[in-house]
């Protein structure tokens, strides 16, 4: 599919079907999440997958927004492998975890898969019950499937600001 497609196409998948994500299919997303820049290429993600009926109910008791997917990727990082920028007030951590969900959530809607970004939860109550080691932060969860009959982006999906509203040159 071509790049611009995919950035126009995918939508946050709110409704799924129960058909399974094909493992070649979640290689290539995987493989993707590896593939991602991270800070001096410190490459502290951790994603975990889950599909087992007992780690899908710890997220769905851990936040209202899973819609049934049946496969939730869990998007971490460590803690302790992380860059510190000059100054003192900000590490990799978070960024680099986001650029490597990114990286997912495009390579889903490249292997024709749907997905939703969920943030609504807390991450370190879900660190515990999933049982990741303490030096692990979730940056967030990343619902993966096929959307159900009927699933289709909000209305406001295709609503966005004029470039000259968001971007400067300075």
């Amino acid at each position: 599919m071509e790049f611009s497609d995919v950035v126009k196409n995918r939508y946050s998948c709110k409704k799924y079907s129960e058909k399974k994500v094909e493992r070649e299919k979640l290689q290539a997303i995987l493989e993707a999440g590896r593939l991602a820049p991270t800070a001096k290429n410190l490459q502290e993600q951790r994603i975990y997958v889950v599909e087992s009926e007992e780690n899908l109910a710890r997220i769905d008791q851990a936040t209202p927004c899973r819609y049934g997917a049946p496969t939730v990727l869990v998007v971490a990082f460590d803690r302790n492998n992380v860059f510190t920028y000059p100054g003192g007030r900000r590490d990799s951590g978070a960024e680099d975890a986001s650029i490597v969900a990114t990286h997912l959530m495009l390579a889903a809607a490249n292997e024709g898969v749907d997905s939703c970004w969920l943030n609504f939860f807390d991450p370190d109550a879900l660190a515990r019950d999933l049982g990741l080691p303490e030096n692990e932060e979730i940056l967030m969860l990343l619902d993966l499937g096929y959307a159900a009959d009927g699933a289709g982006p909000l209305d406001n999906h295709g609503r966005r600001k004029e470039l000259s509203e968001t971007v400067r040159y300075l």
